[in-house]
């Protein structure tokens, strides 16, 4: 395979990317560079990959064009981590093209975003697709949209139509003018595990003979309902989670065949412990996350269908170490996983104590370990959450009571190891210093799960459920703004992922108040909702 490079200012290389598909050779792969380039491209019969270099900043930038910044036909296109934009043309279309679109950022203003026209196969991933007319359409193509955020659309987040059925799974859609999904002209998508909020009409709209199946999709926020059939569609509906959306949230007209499985009946037995995961999957972001708490759920139910047959099980810990940065969401899942326990079958309450240094330590010898016990026995039957456990060890450099603690807390996991469920959290490299601090205690623990820093991405979708669940609105030109902040501080030796977004949320709060103090009248019920752009540069300075 040839690779071609491209960079503005590196003798050898070519300088834009047009001038590097020109001599590139099918099967190629374009590297390029970081830097903004100002270009659009047409591709016909071409199969090639245009990728950024490793940790670039790439932008190819087609706005003032009224044709797609890049437009493929009749063959096979690739994109990885790029930032595509348009304004009054089309970011990304293909037509009967095989794409592949990762890990890539695409906005547009008046069309379409993502085109995807008569294609044999798409895979849509891990990508963020912004203040478009509408987010991607599909039409006659069958392939998948996965782990992708579209926001900020002025009308439809997703369309499918023209008979497709690509599957959208795990997708989050919110802010848009329109609906959140729309499906029609004989369509037939799978959509599993959506989140669907803050859309203009109903979460998703079903048309025109089209069939969809929806599987436990999460819709919240909606003017209209959160799903909606017209006459002559079916399909099915399953699972559905819907908050604070107009009545009836499942409206399926008159002449609408829509099988529909609540979810205490497609849960079955396990209706707690679906919801629950349900709820795991709605937080933003964490996918590593997500498949290790799933991972050790399964490993539990199979467990205990072993038992009820009468087969033999291995001894299982129920006790986690949770690593990674401040504000990565390591107590919320903490509480969800004992719930998860508790709806298992596995611990009597599911209960949730929250503890760090302070809470066991004492103040001479002898009185750290009959504070452990206390703290111990009061967390019985739930979950024993440690923050920044690693300041008990002595590597960092706090003295032996908290060695105390640790020696007390080995014995007692030890004795109760069936009663309940210990997570030590703590940023990475000190959790090692940690289970360091006696021999026993690295084997008492089943699994470390990382935490993953939030990309700036996520961090934009977490402001913008934090200022909605304030009754605010953001306006949407404080995108670029709140994006450039956390990009910003992201590699700060200090950088508390969604404890920052927090923070920035009461100081737009702050600034909001001080400019509507100088208007001189009465704020509008609007102006009183709005936080825009301005409020965003003055909160982040």
């Amino acid at each position: 395979m040839r690779i071609l490079s491209v960079a503005a200012d590196r003798p050898g290389a070519y300088q834009t990317v047009g001038s590097a598909l020109l001599e590139a050779p099918d099967g190629a792969t374009v590297a390029i560079a970081a830097g903004t380039y100002a270009e659009t491209l047409e591709l016909t019969g071409r199969s090639v990959t245009l990728q950024a270099e490793s940790g670039a900043d790439v932008v190819l930038d087609g706005s003032g064009a009224d044709w797609p910044t890049i437009r493929a036909v009749d063959g096979t296109l690739t994109l990885r981590g790029l930032e595509i934009r348009a304004t009054d043309g089309i970011a990304v279309s293909v037509d009967r093209t095989a794409l592949t679109l990762s890990q890539c950022t695409v906005t547009g203003k008046t069309r379409p975003a993502v085109s995807v026209h008569a294609s044999p196969s798409f895979t849509v991933e891990d990508c963020t697709v912004s203040g478009a007319e509408t987010g991607i359409v599909v039409e006659g193509a069958g392939g998948q949209i996965l782990d992708t955020t579209v926001r900020e659309i002025s009308g439809d987040g997703i369309v499918v139509a023209l008979g497709a059925d690509p599957l959208i799974r795990g997708c989050t859609i919110t802010g848009c003018g329109g609906r959140g999904v729309y499906i029609y002209q004989y369509s037939r998508p799978e959509l599993a595990d959506v989140e669907i909020g803050q859309t203009g009409t109903e979460g998703i709209g079903v048309a025109h003979g089209s069939t969809p199946t929806i599987r436990r999709p999460t819709v919240h926020d909606t003017r209209g309902s959160a799903i909606t059939f017209a006459p002559g569609c079916g399909g099915a509906v399953e699972g559905l989670r819907a908050t604070n959306t107009a009545e009836p949230a499942l409206s399926i007209a008159t002449g609408s065949t829509v099988e529909v499985i609540e979810q205490s009946t497609a849960a079955a037995e396990n209706g707690p412990v679906d919801d629950l995961l349900g709820e795991l999957d709605t937080m933003v972001g964490l996918p590593g996350v997500k498949a290790e708490v799933r991972a050790l759920v399964d490993e539990i139910q199979v467990n205990e269908w072993r038992s009820s047959a009468g087969l033999s099980i291995g001894a299982v810990s129920h006790h986690l170490i949770f690593a990674g940065a401040p504000g990565t969401g390591k107590t919320t899942v903490a509480r969800l996983y004992g719930k998860l326990l508790k709806a298992l079958g596995v611990l009597p309450d599911g209960g949730f104590i929250e503890v760090s240094r302070r809470d066991l330590v004492g103040q001479y010898i002898g009185h750290t370990a009959e504070k452990t016990a206390q703290v111990f026995e009061k967390a019985l039957g739930g979950v024993l959450f440690i923050d920044e456990a690693y300041t008990l060890s002595r590597a960092a450099g706090n003295g032996d009571f908290g060695q105390e603690a640790i020696d007390a807390l080995v014995k007692l996991m030890e004795d109760h190891r069936d009663e309940i469920a210990i997570i030590v959290a703590g940023y990475t490299a000190e959790m090692n210093d940690f289970l360091a601090a006696n021999p026993g205690l690295a084997s008492r623990f089943s699994k470390t799960i990382e935490f993953e820093n939030y990309s700036a991405a996520e961090l934009l979708l977490i402001t913008d459920r934090m200022v909605a669940g304030g009754d605010y609105l953001l306006d949407p030109a404080a995108g670029a703004p709140l994006t450039s902040y956390f990009d910003r501080i992201a590699d700060g030796p200090n950088f508390g992922n969604a404890r920052e977004a927090r923070r920035l949320v009461e100081a737009m709060r702050k600034a909001q108040s001080q400019r509507l103090r100088t208007l001189g009248r009465r704020p509008s019920t609007d102006e009183l909702r709005s936080l825009l752009a301005t409020d965003v540069i003055t909160a982040a300075g």
